[in-house]
């Protein structure tokens, strides 16, 4: 019996694994080789999906669309995190202080992502606050074009939504520091840049890796920003299955989902060779 009770012990997470995750992507990657025509999806083994998506330009520029939004939110969301991570960590001193600053950041999440992000189009818009503020300031002579259905409405939506991601594993991470490594790096003479290259950002990869791969993975994963707040002028690979699947051309979309798995798969694999992360934890 005591040989039994470690597999009877992860016996329930498997289940739910297999049940939830396993068997979705598994038939997932079944369908994908499937063929399809105008009236039905029949069970077949071809390639025929997986070249069509792979030969088509459209494909690659909606890859380096999605990538461009990643990256970019990815580079916003760490700046953002870090920075906020810093000061509640070495700035703010009194815990209380410090747990209400950090749940203050959490109250966005209170709402539904949805609401947070269409609450920018009013905002955002020809007529919306903040044109109307920047004209009545005499800041500008007419509406700023660029700020609503556009990539910069996107980016910002996603950085809106997704910072939270990143903050809680920085300051995690962050919070475990000593300060009298702060201190003695400053006492031998370190500059603050060096304090924060070579002393914080090296003994908070972990939070930086993990906030990484949430954000990148989210970002690749998403089509309702990108259709909303670009007013359907962009598309990512997300948004061009789900156009497949209102089409009822499931064995596509299903190769299309498969290949955005293994490139997130590959993205994140690439994050943990550089940090590994259930080391650090263990340490």
């Amino acid at each position: 019996m005591q040989r039994l009770a470690p597999y009877l012990q992860v016996a329930p997470l498997t289940l739910i694994l297999g049940v939830f995750l396993v068997v979705p992507v598994t038939m997932i990657v079944l369908v994908s080789f499937w063929s399809y025509d105008e009236f039905d999806i029949y069970p077949d083994l071809i390639l025929d999906n997986y070249q069509w998506i792979l030969t088509s330009p459209v494909t690659w520029s909606l890859y380096l669309k999605t990538l461009y939004y990643a990256l970019v939110t990815w580079a916003i969301t760490l700046l953002i995190g870090f920075t906020i991570s810093w000061y509640l960590v070495f700035h703010v001193k009194n815990l209380i202080w410090q747990i209400g600053l950090f749940l203050l950041c959490t109250v966005p999440f209170w709402t539904s992502n949805v609401i947070r992000m269409i609450s920018w189009i009013p905002f955002l818009g020809r007529e919306g606050i903040f044109n109307q503020a920047l004209m009545g300031a005499g800041l500008t002579g007419e509406p700023l074009e660029f700020l609503l259905f556009s990539d910069f409405a996107v980016i910002l939506a996603y950085v809106h939504l997704f910072t939270l991601f990143m903050i809680v594993p920085i300051f995690n991470s962050m919070a475990r520091i000593d300060p009298t490594l702060i201190e003695a790096a400053v006492d031998g003479g370190a500059r603050p840049w060096q304090v924060v290259f070579e002393v914080v950002l090296p003994l908070c990869k972990t939070g930086i890796a993990l906030g990484s791969i949430f954000v990148i993975a989210l970002v690749m994963g998403d089509f309702v920003v990108v259709r909303t707040m670009s007013g359907g002028q962009s598309a990512t690979v997300a948004s061009a299955m789900m156009n497949e699947i209102a089409l009822l051309q499931y064995p596509t979309a299903a190769a299309g989902a498969t290949i955005l798995l293994v490139v997130v798969t590959l993205m994140v694999a690439a994050i943990l060779r550089v940090v590994d992360v259930r080391r650090e934890l263990a340490g």
